[in-house]
């Protein structure tokens, strides 16, 4: 009986320092409209992404690795963490050095890259996708529907197929739009995981400050 309990705790210590870096099906590109965050969680925050004259509207919430059952996180790695100025040049498309830091903490290390080629690859990925500038011409809040928002991607960005992108929804408001890629940052197909449109017919979106 105590090597079965033996067993069992070290089953739990391995578990506990995450999963295997490198170890992956695909990502999943998360893009997430500032003013959401900013009303729900980043002026409480004072982040430096709501401030009034910051113009964010499609941030890059993360490049995440995912199975095609589940994610990694926090995985074991021997890659160096990222410089303070690494996380800093990515504010610009993460809203802050901050977001960048805990991306990396969280998901990057999982990619099996270094943290440069981390944020380079996460950059490429967000760069290929065109945000459709409807959004960005709002004057007020409106109402709307969910799925009009992803209509609108699939519109800009010909590439993509109606199970290769999702947009989800936090307290009744537009929150993320999510799109699928291959390793090599082709559009794929989501796993069921990902695939949770969020179904509202009147979510709140509000303009760009």
């Amino acid at each position: 009986m105590r090597w079965l309990v033996l067993l069992l705790l070290s089953a739990t210590l391995v578990r506990a320092d995450g999963d295997r870096a490198g170890e992956f099906d695909y990502y999943v590109l998360s893009l997430s409209w500032s003013p959401t965050w900013c009303a729900l969680e980043g002026d409480a925050r004072r982040s430096p992404q709501c401030e009034q004259d910051a113009d964010f509207g499609w941030v890059l919430h993360g490049l995440w690795p995912q199975y095609h059952r589940g994610w990694p996180s926090y995985c074991r790695t021997t890659e160096r963490p990222p410089t303070r100025a690494m996380t800093a040049a990515m504010a610009d498309i993460m809203g802050s050095g901050g977001s960048a830091w805990h991306q990396w903490k969280k998901h990057g290390v999982c990619s099996g890259l270094s943290a440069q080629d981390y944020y380079a690859t996460a950059r490429r990925a967000y760069d290929a996708v065109v945000r459709p500038e409807v959004f960005r011409r709002l004057e007020k809040p409106v109402t709307l529907a969910a799925d009009l928002v992803e209509q609108a991607f699939l519109r800009a960005n010909p590439q993509l197929e109606p199970d290769m992108v999702t947009i989800t929804c936090k307290r009744g408001r537009i929150q993320e739009a999510r799109l699928c890629l291959s390793r090599d940052l082709q559009p794929v197909p989501c796993g069921r995981d990902v695939v949770r449109d969020c179904t509202m017919s009147d979510a709140l979106f509000d303009p760009i400050r």
